[in-house]
């Protein structure tokens, strides 16, 4: 009788909170007294969304979807038939629960009188670690920095730096290095999760003890050297294919130095991006905080032409970083000079000595115009070399969910037996790896579409 009380107490609260936002757990929670459920998934999960069909929340394994329909719909999860659907008495809000694998991106549709119905192809399924955990202690993030480059002259870059709680200064610690990291340092982020996760792994010891630098593209202030070289690169250089910053995008912007600034710096293929970090910026972190020297105990990270660019980091100053990891990567020719930028990396890979990096890169079949067919040749020409290397391929667009909802994974695996005695290690296919076939792409008819 003490228990359903309680229980019964707890639930009233949701309930008198119905108006408002509500985690995915008391959404779920919810679903045992419907009488207050349509008004919490129009406030949590948005009315437009839920008539589009494209409401979607969850916690680690557990989801909700909620969709509005005059009959009853079928709800289809990576392309099989998902959870039943169940409609709240006296609207036309029909809602399901159900369980999907963490540690990946998934997708779903709705299928209402035999034809396909709203949807999603980006979302994210988090495993325990990229959630904060109780008694686990928080790392300290940095307010924003500011660093004036003498690599590109003039150029101003803000940053913030993670320190992990446990830092010792008498102990060097390891170095991860991210691109477009105003986008990685929100604790409240429900896309990208790296602070909690490195929280976790770190207190787990499943990766070393890291310093993480998050740095922002650059500004171009009027008047200095980068902004005047530029603005000459745009006057006598093409605009790239896919419309600089936006690919796939239909409207071109104007070209600015400002607007071009950060396919500069990550799309371009040449060791400035590389010096940047090893004498322009990193040396103020050394300033700061102890820092590791070996590139053995050194990462670096980003998506899309942030994921170009920690390639080609690496790439070019082996000696600085071996561990990459690169989301929905950009090796497409974005850049006009050289080489028109990461579409030239299969074929380096293939050609070029070989690097001693570790590489996990990702992306999803339904990325913009050739991003799928690059990142896949990329993946061919590192198996065909030997290097020690992961391919994580799945369903999404360019978008950081699959990435996100790895990223435990990806960082055990790039840190996997790591040993703080040892300043170098060589690093070799795993052989399991090597007994792989190739990958292969199926192209559906594009004339007739994948029905026909």
């Amino acid at each position: 009788m003490i228990k359903r009380l309680v229980a019964g107490l707890c639930l009233s609260g949701i309930v008198a909170a119905g108006a408002d936002k509500l985690t995915a757990p008391q959404l779920i929670a919810l679903t045992k007294s419907p009488e207050k459920l349509a008004a919490a998934l129009a406030a949590t999960l948005g009315e437009e969304p839920i008539k589009k069909g494209t409401a979607v929340i969850g916690h680690g394994p557990n989801f909700l979807w909620a969709v509005e329909s005059s009959t009853r719909p079928s709800l289809m999860v990576d392309e099989a038939p998902g959870p039943s659907t169940k409609q709240i008495a006296k609207t036309k809000i029909w809602y399901a629960v159900g369980k999907l694998a963490p540690g990946t991106s998934h997708q779903f549709q709705y299928v209402i009188e035999g034809k396909p119905f709203g949807g999603k192809k980006d979302v994210p399924a988090y495993r325990p670690e990229s959630y904060a955990k109780p008694g686990v202690p928080t790392g300290v993030l940095s307010d924003k920095l500011v660093h004036t480059s003498k690599v590109y002259e003039g150029m101003k870059s803000n940053y913030w730096i993670y320190v992990p709680a446990g830092y010792d200064p008498k102990v060097p610690a390891a170095l991860l290095v991210v691109q477009d990291g105003q986008s990685y340092n929100k604790r409240d982020s429900d896309s990208i999760r790296l602070l909690d996760t490195l929280d976790n792994l770190i207190h787990e010891k499943k990766i070393p003890l890291t310093i993480a630098v998050f740095i922002q593209p650059g500004e171009v202030p009027e008047g200095t050297a980068i902004h005047k070289e530029l603005s000459e690169l745009i006057a006598r250089a093409p605009a790239p294919p896919f419309g600089g910053n936006r690919p796939g995008s239909s409207v071109r912007p104007p070209r600015t130095p400002q607007s071009v600034m950060r396919t500069v710096e990550y799309d371009t293929v040449s060791d400035r991006y590389a010096r940047f970090l090893k004498d322009d910026l990193l040396p103020e972190v050394y300033g700061k905080y102890n820092v590791r020297r070996d590139a053995y105990s050194r990462a670096i990270t980003g998506l899309s032409s942030g994921a170009i660019c920690a390639f080609n980091a690496a790439w070019q100053q082996p000696d600085q970083f071996s561990r990459v990891l690169s989301w929905i990567g950009s090796f497409t020719p974005l850049q006009t000079v050289p080489n028109y930028g990461g579409q030239a990396f299969p074929a380096m890979v293939q050609r070029e000595p070989k690097r001693n990096i570790r590489v996990w890169s990702q992306d999803g079949a339904e990325d913009q115009n050739t991003w799928p067919l690059q990142n896949l040749a990329l993946a061919n020409s590192l198996k065909q070399r030997g290097y020690d290397f992961h391919f994580s391929y799945g369903v999404g667009t360019h978008n950081p969910s699959q990435g996100s909802a790895e990223l435990p994974a990806s960082l055990e695996w790039l840190w996997r037996g790591y040993d703080p005695a040892k300043t170098e290690q060589t690093f070799a296919q795993d052989p399991t790896e090597t007994a792989k076939p190739l990958f292969r792409v199926k192209i559906y008819n594009r004339d007739h579409g994948p029905e026909n």
